[in-house]
């Protein structure tokens, strides 16, 4: 009779939303880092304004926010933004936002996630093409139709990719909607 018990359906939710929660701190205190790295004054940083704020709406609490600041301002750590470029299954083009302390570690896995979902790594600028940048943000210049069976498959690789910690953000120009 597993699975019954209250508790242990209360435990076993707690656990899997805490997990999430876990993963969007982590990623958000790891913006905050890097953009504090240069200035680690907001007002004089809009970066670094537009990462805590973001943190602030996930609940992040201030102290974490703080304590993350001051890690890239005292400590020369070496976390660094990638911009990673890919083509879906389907052709559709794909930006991987990510943010890692160790580069080969990261782009191996990313071209591991890749191959597995039948994505194919593409060379710098061979993506980029396809998007254009507003201040920090991408947004594709020319939506992509997709068929249902590969906005399945891209949802698929969406949410592996997004899983990794070092991931930050995927941006697709396939109309996923």
């Amino acid at each position: 009779m597993s699975g019954h018990n209250k508790w242990s359906q209360i435990k076993n939710k707690k656990g899997a939303t805490d997990k999430k929660r876990s993963q969007i701190f982590s990623k958000l205190l790891k913006a905050i880092t890097v953009a504090a790295k240069n200035e680690p004054n907001s007002q004089f940083n809009p970066t670094l304004r537009s990462a805590i704020e973001k943190a602030k709406e996930n609940q992040v609490p201030q102290e974490n926010i703080e304590r993350a600041i001051k890690k890239a301002s005292e400590s020369g750590d070496n976390l660094e933004k990638l911009i990673m470029e890919a083509y879906g299954s389907n052709g559709s083009a794909l930006l991987v936002l990510a943010i890692t302390d160790n580069k080969n570690r990261t782009v191996s896995e990313v071209k591991k996630i890749l191959k597995d979902n039948d994505a194919k790594w593409a060379d710098p600028g061979s993506v980029m093409w396809a998007f254009e940048k507003t201040g920090d943000d991408y947004r594709p210049k020319f939506p992509q139709d997709v068929s249902e069976e590969e906005k399945q498959k891209l949802e698929n690789l969406l949410d592996v990719l997004d899983d990794y910690d070092d991931v930050q953000e995927v941006i697709t120009n396939a109309k996923l909607e």
